[in-house]
This record gives C-alpha cells, structure tokens and sequence, in this order.
C-alpha cells in the first residue's frame, strides 16, 4: 500500500484526529440503514410464518370474531414485529450518532474549528484518494438532470472549490492519488477556496445528511478506507464510460482513436476495479472505514 501525501497545511494531529473521528461516526451510521431493514423484514416474515402456522392449532374463527381493530391482528403482528426489531435498534444508533456527534463538534470547536466546516482552512485533512471520489461524484453530477444535481453541485463547488473547467477527466480518469497532477488540482482548488473566502464567501455548513449522500467528511485512509475509496471512484468512471460509449467502451474507443491515451486510461480503470472488487468483496465504504490498525498520516 503506498503512502499518498497531504499535499497541503494541516490541522494538529488532535483536531485531524477529532476530524477522523467524525468521517468515521458519520461512516458508521450510513451502514446501518440496511442491517436494521434487513432485520425488519425477516421479524415480519418470521411472524407472519408463525400466525399462518399457528392457524392449525387456534383455527381461524377468532379473527372474524374479534372485536373492532383485532380483526387486523394477523396483519398487524408482523408489521408491528418488523418495526420493533428493525425500527427501534436503528433509532436508538441515531440517537447514540447524535450524541457522539455533539461531543465532537465541542471538541474541535474548542480546538478553534468549525466542525460544520471541514474545507476551511483548505484541504490539508483529504488524502488524494477522496478528493478524486469527491471530484468523481461531483463530474456525476454534472451529467445527471435536474434541480437536485444542480444544487449539489453547486454545494461541492463551493465546499471543495471545483469547478467545470477543471483539468480533471472521469471515465477515465486522468489523475491517480500522489500524481503532480493530483497535486495541481489540490493547489487549483485551495486557491479557489482562499478567493472564496476573500470574497466573503466561505464554504457552506456541512453535516450528516451531506455526508450520508457523498461522503464529504475527511476520512483517514486506512488500507481498507483506501481500497474502497478506490472501488468506488473507479465505479463512478466505469458507469460514465458505459454511459458515453456503450456497453463495450475499449472496443469502441478502440475503433474511435486506437489503442492512445484514452484506451489505455480507461483499460486501466477498469482492470483495476475489477480486482479490487474481486480481492476485497467490496462491500461498501461504511464497512470498509470501521476502526483499523491506524496508518500514520505523513
């Protein structure tokens, strides 16, 4: 696993580490949505099997005979089971979220940060690794429609100063962690952060639901947060590549421009990809950020 460099001025090593520790609450509660439906749903059938198979022994006739809203009961046994078993776990992880997530907006405020803000002194905490995801995710949105693309996208420009002139190509990718490339397009997008800030016109307040959807918050790239990071900015360039060329890209960029640049960009791509999906059973960016052996920051 090669060591990627911050490219630019950081935060002490205790506010980075209330900063990591924040991606990793906020990691952590995007993966718990599916468990807890997962649990749901199997209450629900488990209980309905048991009242369909209890049928035998109690018989039918009490449900037409119950009174007023019992004559839901078969139905209302399992949904109910369904939320307690799914629901209230969930909840009660929302609220453990909430709390931890207060603790450590304190304590970086009394660090001198402003823990709704990440990008605000630039973008010393992101590895190389995320700030191409984020700017990957942003090029997505780009070529989505809508009003909701449209805000989002607004959100990263001004939260990670991007920008649609930037010198930055996905599907393929043209820029690879710890490249100089990488590291002009960091130093582009803190001096577009610094104007902003000059202009009056800081980066906005950022918080889980953000994160939730685009994982803005500054991880610390563990092996495992790396090889998903990876896995997933690659997916976004292969998405985008079968979007623009079809289903089989390299045989029409092959026939379009040979075997230059492009091909070899987007073969890369998607070789890589296919064995980080293959070696790791990518399972997810929540997962794959649990507390690891730490890598030490640079």
């Amino acid at each position: 696993m090669n060591e990627h460099e911050h490219t630019a001025s950081r935060p002490d090593e205790e506010a980075a580490d209330l900063w990591y520790g924040l991606g990793r609450l906020y990691a952590r509660a995007g993966g718990r949505g599916w468990p807890a439906t997962r649990v749901g749903v199997t209450a629900v059938c488990v209980t309905g099997a048991l009242v369909l198979l209890s049928a035998p022994v109690f018989g039918t006739g009490w449900v037409g005979s119950a009174p007023g809203p019992l004559v839901a009961l078969p139905v209302l046994l399992p949904v109910t089971a369904g939320l307690l078993a799914g629901g209230l776990p969930l909840l009660y992880n929302r609220v453990r979220t909430l709390v931890r997530q207060r603790s450590l907006r304190r304590a970086l405020e009394a660090e001198g940060e402003d823990p709704r803000r990440p990008t605000l002194d630039g973008l010393g905490l992101y590895y190389d690794e995320q700030l191409i995801l984020l700017r990957s995710e942003y090029e997505a949105l780009r070529h989505t429609p809508g009003d909701r693309a449209r805000r989002k996208g607004l959100m990263m420009e001004l939260a990670f100063g991007f920008a649609p002139e930037d010198p930055f190509e996905c599907g393929p990718l043209n820029v690879l962690p710890g490249s100089s490339r990488a590291l002009a397009l960091r130093g582009l997008w803190e001096s577009r952060l610094r104007l902003q800030l000059e202009d009056g016109e800081g980066p906005p307040a950022l918080g889980l639901g953000d994160d939730l959807a685009y994982r803005i918050f500054p991880r610390e790239m563990t092996t495992a947060a790396e090889l998903a990071t990876r896995a997933a900015y690659l997916e976004i360039s292969r998405d985008l590549m079968f979007r623009r060329h079809g289903a089989e890209p390299l045989r029409r960029l092959e026939k379009n421009g040979g075997r230059g640049e492009v091909y070899r960009r987007a073969e890369r791509d998607l070789t890589e990809y296919e064995r980080i999906a293959d070696s790791t059973r990518f399972t997810g960016f929540a997962r794959a950020t649990r507390r690891p052996p730490r890598r030490r920051r640079p």
